[in-house]
C-alpha cells in the first residue's frame, strides 16, 4: 500500500491511496474459505461447494468490504502520523469508471485542513469585567422580604394598602372562576387599589385586567388562565373577598437569624446585612463571569481572522448529513454553522497553546462541588465526604454527565485564563445598573 498527499493550497489537500492485491488477498481468501465451510447452497453438501461458485457469489462483496476496512484504518493512521489537522472527515472523490478487478486499486480523498493562526489573549481593546455590588437599597429590600416571608398573618376586617386578600375572580363569558391570593403591594392600577381599600369579607369589586399588576405575569396565575391568553388580556372581572390578612414582619432577632443561617452564625442585624451582601455578590459574580466569557468569545470571533476551506466544508455538509442536501441547502447550512466552527477552532487553539487539560481528579472535585451546592438548596449544609464521593462516582458513571461537567470545568479554566492574562477593565456597578447596561 502506498499513501501520498498532494497539497492543493494551505487549506485543501488530496490524499491518494494505492492498494495492491498483496494488501488484501490473503484476508479475502481466508474469509472465502470460511464461507465455503459454512455455505448452504442447493445441490451441494455443506462444505463441498466449489470455490469458484463461492467466489462468484461472495467474492466481490468480500473484496469491497476488506478494501474499505484497509482504507479506513490506514487513512486514519496516516492522518495521525502526519499530524494533519483536518476539518470534518476525508471525502472520497467519486470515479465513475472505477474497476474493482484491477490489479491496483487507486483511491483519492479530499481533505479540508484547519488554518494556522494565533490568538493573542492580551486583546487590543480592553474588555469590561463587571463587579456587581449589593447596594444599601438592595440589602434593605432583601431584609424586608425576609421579614415578610417569616412574618405572621393577622386577620383583619377591612382591606389595607399592604394586606393579603383572598378571594375569587370571576367572568362567566371568559370562563374565569378562580380562587386566588391578591397581594395589595403587587397591584399597579390605582383605581383597583382604591376600590379594594376599606372593603370587607363578602364584598365584591369589579377590576380591569389590563395593567392590574406591576408585573404582567401575575395576571395568569391570579385568573387561572394560560400565559398566552393573559398577554394583552383586556376585560373586567369581579373579585369577591373571602379573607383579609395583614402580614406582620418578623422581628430581627436571634431566633430568626438561627432559622436562616444556623445557630449563632449570625448574631446581629449588622451581621445579617453583611451576610446578605456577601451571598448576593457571590451569585452576582456568576452572572458577571458569564457576561465576561460571552464578551471575550464574541471578541475573538470578530477579531481573529483566518480563512476556512469553505468549498470543502460545504461539500462535506452536503454529503454527510442524514439526507443529502442540494448545493444551495448545504451552502445555507454552512453559513449558519460557520460562526460556531470558528469559535471551536479558536477555543481549541487557546486550550492547546495554554495546555489546559481536564484531569479526572479535578473533574471529580468539580462534580462534588456541584453536588454540594445542590444539596445545600435542600437544607443539607454539611454532607459527609464519603457521601459526596459516592454520589460523584455515580454521576461520573454517566458519559453525558461527564461531557457536561467537563465542558463546564473547561469554561471555568478558560475564564480563569482570561482573568489572568486578558486585557480587562473592572467596572463596579449595582445589580440594577448591571441589568440596565447588559440587557437594556
Amino acid at each position: 500500500m502506498n499513501i501520498t498527499k498532494e497539497q492543493i493550497d494551505d487549506l485543501n489537500a488530496v490524499v491518494k491511496v494505492a492498494i495492491t492485491k498483496e494488501d488484501y488477498q490473503d484476508k479475502v481468501d481466508t474469509i472465502l474459505k470460511n464461507y465455503k465451510k459454512q455455505a448452504n447452497i442447493p445441490g451441494f453438501r455443506k462444505g463441498q461447494v466449489p470455490m469458484g461458485l463461492i467466489k462468484k457469489q461472495y467474492g466481490k462483496a468480500v473484496l469491497v468490504d476488506e478494501v474499505n476496512k484497509l482504507l479506513q484504518d490506514n487513512l486514519n493512521k496516516y492522518l495521525t502520523e502526519e499530524k494533519l489537522d483536518v476539518l470534518g472527515n476525508p471525502l472520497p472523490k467519486q470515479k465513475d469508471d472505477f474497476d474493482w478487478d484491477q490489479e491496483e486499486l487507486d483511491f483519492e480523498f479530499e481533505l479540508g485542513l484547519a488554518p494556522d493562526f494565533e490568538v493573542p489573549l492580551k486583546t487590543k481593546k480592553a474588555i469590561t469585567h463587571y463587579k456587581i455590588v449589593a447596594d444599601k437599597k438592595m440589602i434593605s429590600e432583601q431584609v424586608e422580604r425576609i421579614q415578610k416571608q417569616y412574618g405572621k398573618l393577622v386577620s383583619k376586617e377591612e382591606v389595607g394598602k399592604n394586606d393579603e386578600v383572598s378571594g375569587k375572580f370571576e367572568n362567566e363569558a371568559e370562563g374565569i372562576d378562580n380562587q386566588s391570593l391578591l397581594e395589595m403591594d403587587k397591584l399597579k392600577n390605582k383605581k383597583a387599589i382604591e376600590s379594594l381599600v376599606g372593603k370587607k369579607v363578602g364584598d365584591t369589586v369589579t377590576l380591569k385586567t389590563k395593567g392590574l399588576f406591576k408585573e404582567d405575569y401575575f395576571l395568569s396565575s391570579a385568573l387561572g388562565i394560560g400565559r398566552d391568553k393573559a398577554d394583552n388580556f383586556d376585560t373586567e372581572v369581579s373579585f369577591t373577598i373571602t379573607e383579609i390578612n395583614e402580614r406582620q414582619p418578623a422581628e430581627l432577632n436571634q431566633e430568626l437569624f438561627d432559622k436562616l443561617f444556623g445557630k449563632d452564625n449570625v448574631k446581629s442585624e449588622k451581621e445579617l446585612r453583611e451576610r446578605i451582601a456577601e451571598d448576593s455578590e457571590k451569585q452576582f459574580e456568576q452572572q458577571a463571569d458569564q457576561k465576561l466569557l460571552n464578551d471575550v468569545t464574541e471578541y475573538f470571533i470578530e477579531n481573529t481572522k483566518f480563512e476556512l476551506p469553505t468549498g470543502f466544508l460545504t461539500k462535506w455538509i452536503q454529503m454527510t448529513g442524514d439526507k443529502e442536501l442540494t448545493p444551495e441547502e448545504a451552502s445555507e447550512e454552512y453559513e449558519k454553522s460557520e460562526k460556531g466552527l470558528r469559535y471551536q477552532l479558536i477555543e481549541g487553539k487557546i486550550i492547546k497553546d495554554n495546555n489546559l487539560q481536564v484531569q479526572f481528579d479535578e473533574l471529580k472535585e468539580f462534580a462534588k462541588g456541584f453536588i454540594k451546592s445542590q444539596m445545600a438548596q435542600f437544607g443539607q449544609m454539611n454532607p459527609k465526604e464519603e457521601e459526596l464521593d459516592a454520589i460523584a462516582v455515580r454521576v461520573l458513571g454517566n458519559q453525558d454527565e461527564v461531557k457536561r461537567l467537563s465542558e463546564q470545568l473547561m469554561s471555568q479554566k478558560l475564564l480563569n485564563l482570561y482573568k489572568e492574562k486578558g486585557n480587562l477593565k473592572t467596572k463596579e456597578v449595582t445589580y440594577e445598573n448591571f441589568v440596565k447596561e447588559v440587557y437594556g
